[in-house]
């Protein structure tokens, strides 16, 4: 008969081998699938982003070039002290995308027109940011 704590450890290698399924998956894929026949929304443009500083007081102006292939995002990103690509995905309402830079930045958030806002983050540090699309 099997053991209570054997019972849970099957479960738990079973939840963590579906787990890693699911993040093996492409952030492409992951979108398509979620999106259940809703299109994702237009994110393309030239967008100026307001960010908190995730070091210290304050915020700073960011701008990131965003062209749009079905949920696939690419483009460009200048901040105030790198630029780079960038490559990410939208599902329906929702962004992430990274940028190619000495510090990595990635930003998620929700999309409302021409108004996106959400949390970005690096070295483990996060931070609030707001973009209006020109």
């Amino acid at each position: 008969m099997k053991t209570r704590s054997h019972l849970l450890a099957m479960a738990l290698c079973t939840s963590i081998a579906c787990g890693s399924v699911m993040l093996s998956q492409t952030p492409q894929a992951y979108s398509q699938e979620s999106a259940q026949g809703q299109p994702p929304d237009n994110v393309s443009g030239n967008w100026i982003i307001y960010a908190q500083d995730v070091a210290r007081a304050g915020s700073n102006l960011k701008s990131v070039e965003i062209i749009q292939n079905g949920n696939v995002i690419t483009g460009h990103f200048k901040g105030p002290h790198q630029s780079g690509k960038i490559q990410g995905w939208v599902n329906i309402h929702h962004i992430e995308f990274s940028t190619d830079t000495r510090n990595v930045l990635t930003f998620r958030g929700r999309i409302e027109g021409n108004i996106m806002s959400g949390v970005y983050g690096v070295h483990g540090r996060h931070a609030e940011w707001r973009a209006e699309r020109q």
